[in-house]
């Protein structure tokens, strides 16, 4: 959980802590662009009171965007979206033998008038910088700093390149 999840602009939910070593990539990209977030277990069907609570809260706590990760039949991510005004983006986990492919489709064939954004299975960094991009819009310093984030990445890529071109004798 950041620093600041009393003041969390962003949640982070999952269907179960098997979730979490993807979800917690969503995390750890909110870290590095400095956006507070907060990050917790709830379950569609085994609470779904709480669910419930959660999705029609989400906006009196001050989230602005919430990320839903969830594998298998993955309703989370387009329950949160039906009760919720806010953008979700969902994120199927890869948790059952169908290698995510199930939570992907799950996720992203929702019913008109209740969105739900969808990453790549197991994308939960891309979830992260959705959501960032997202808040973004009103918040220039945060469009700085995925600027540079994006610029990081284009260097390590250049630099990836670069390596690549001497260990193979590219230069010969």
């Amino acid at each position: 959980m950041s620093d600041n999840a009393t003041h969390a602009r962003v949640g982070i939910i999952m269907g179960s802590d098997s979730d979490l070593p993807v979800m917690s990539k969503a995390a750890t990209l909110l870290d590095e662009l400095q956006v507070s977030y907060e990050l917790t277990v709830v379950s569609a069907h085994r609470t779904p009171d709480r669910l419930y609570e959660y999705a029609r809260d989400a906006e009196q706590r001050g989230l602005r965007v919430i990320i839903a990760g969830a594998g298998g039949a993955a309703h989370l991510p387009g329950m949160v979206a039906a009760i919720s005004p806010l953008p979700v983006v969902g994120v199927p986990v890869s948790a059952t033998c169908l290698a995510g492919e199930d939570a992907l489709l799950s996720i992203v064939q929702m019913p008109a008038g209740v969105p739900v954004a969808t990453v790549a299975i197991d994308n939960a960094s891309n979830a992260g910088i959705l959501a960032a991009q997202m808040l973004s819009t009103g918040d220039a310093q945060l469009r700085d700093r995925i600027r540079a984030y994006k610029a990081s990445l284009e260097q390590s890529v250049l630099a990836k390149a670069e390596r690549v071109a001497r260990s193979s004798g590219e230069d010969r």
